[in-house]
């Protein structure tokens, strides 16, 4: 018998009252795991409606300016009215285009961020009569090497939108993309080892219930570089500002899909917020505790309830919520790098710096436990805490010079102003020419 005869055999015999509790419980587990895929997928194609809007509205407060205020009371119905809108928008497509290849790439790039979610726990364990059922779709022992894997091939859909389109503009957006992301990826997948040193495990509850000790023991603490540079990265990874290259206006037009027009174009765009949600999700999850109510232990001990499972739910969407509050910020407040720039500091930053703090936390999780030091002891937390403090100054000193700690556009003070302009006249009077022009200005002031 295949295996969707017995399925349908076997909730026959429950429907009919004669199955056994094993039946009883497979068929729980196979509707309760349908009524997550919907829940998953439903849940983020509204939320990612929501973003649309809500990019649009903080954007506006930012630059003090209304926002969608015409559809619906507010602007609500904005997200409807752009959907309908690009359903009956006419679908082009470029004569010498890859036609099978360009019609592919929008879903090939929209999938792997639903497929992530998949595997990222919610909630606290919810207590059902057929016993405890986890808050997310699949509990996969690996979940952490799944995402990795998974979210990689999102560079695929955006890259064979570039060439397939044979398009000048979307072919490089497509190379900057690929290029973009290989060079971020292996600072991501880096800065994510110091969270498996501490948990010793690959799987999502471990890593919550590592974070959860004392109430507040989160990694965002412990492993503050780690953190950073993860952050750095996802945001690389989702193309936004200060990293959206792939798209960037002012060069490529709109880059990898510039050809693209209709509801092929609109799933770039949700893809894009489908992946701000997954990152948003993900870094929760590795450094902020994932469902995690701080300051408590309540939550993360038996018995589970249903006030437990609902909690915890408010706790992990209040924290994926600040994180795309944060991704629109960013975008509506930095300016774009320069692509040299953007190379630059994957390579020669943030790759040696997620290597190297593997190191230090290698080699202090090691000499913690030579000292016999107990992880998630205070002892413990508090000395990767210091630890981390010290690295966080070192860093931030290091990557700064100058240029936020103590910004150049700050007025310089009257003395050091007379003091470069006397070593630019030494200089000019060194090489043989008139420093008048220098000292008439420098008399004036």
């Amino acid at each position: 018998m295949t295996a969707p005869s017995a399925l349908l055999a076997t909730l026959a015999q429950v429907a009919l009252g004669s199955g056994t509790d094993r039946e009883l419980g497979d068929v729980a587990f196979v509707v309760t795991t349908l009524v997550k895929i919907v829940a998953v997928v439903v849940g983020t194609l509204s939320l990612v409606a929501v973003l649309t809007l809500a990019e649009r509205k903080i954007a506006a407060w930012i630059q003090d300016r209304y926002g969608p205020n015409r559809a619906g009371p507010g602007g609500l119905l904005q997200p409807a009215a752009d959907g309908i809108k690009n359903f009956l928008k006419e679908e082009a497509e470029p004569a010498a285009a890859s036609k099978a290849i360009f019609q592919l790439a929008p879903v090939l790039a929209f999938i792997p961020a639903l497929l992530t979610l998949s595997v990222i726990p919610l909630a606290a364990p919810l207590p059902t009569p057929w016993g405890l059922v986890h808050v997310q779709v699949a509990n996969l022992p690996i979940g952490f090497l799944y995402i990795l894997a998974i979210t990689s091939l999102g560079v695929y859909g955006i890259t064979l939108a570039g060439w397939a389109s044979n398009n000048k503009y979307a072919l490089l957006g497509g190379l900057r993309s690929s290029a973009q992301l290989v060079s971020y990826e292996i600072a991501m997948g880096l800065s994510t080892i110091p969270v498996l040193l501490l948990s010793g495990n690959v799987a999502f509850n471990d890593i919550i219930a590592q974070q959860a000790a004392h109430g507040f023991n989160w990694n965002v603490a412990l492993l503050s570089v780690a953190c950073f540079t993860f952050l750095v990265a996802a945001f690389a990874e989702t193309n936004r500002l200060p990293f959206d290259l792939p798209e960037a206006e002012s060069e490529l037009v709109a880059g990898y899909h510039t050809e693209y027009s209709g509801m092929k174009f609109a799933m770039f765009f949700l893809a894009e917020y489908a992946n701000m949600i997954t990152a948003s999700a993900f870094i929760v999850t590795l450094f902020f505790g994932g469902w995690d109510i701080p300051f408590t232990t309540w939550d993360n001990l038996p018995p589970y309830s249903w006030v437990k499972t609902l909690l915890t739910f408010g706790a992990f969407a209040a924290k994926v919520g600040f994180f795309l509050f944060f991704y629109i910020w960013i975008r509506w407040t930095v300016p774009r790098f320069r692509y040299d720039q953007l190379m630059s500091l994957g390579w020669k930053v943030m790759l040696p710096l997620a290597l190297s703090y593997v190191v230090v936390v290698a080699a202090a999780t090691l000499g913690l436990d030579a000292l016999g030091v107990a992880r998630g002891s205070w002892a413990y937390t508090l000395a990767l805490l210091g630890m981390n403090a010290v690295l966080l100054v070192l860093v931030f000193v290091g990557l700064d010079r100058g240029r936020l700690v103590s910004p150049a556009s700050a007025r310089a003070q009257d003395a050091q102003v007379r003091r470069l302009r006397a070593v630019a006249r030494a200089r000019l009077q060194a090489r043989g020419l008139d420093a008048s022009a220098l000292a008439t200005d420098a008399a004036g002031d």
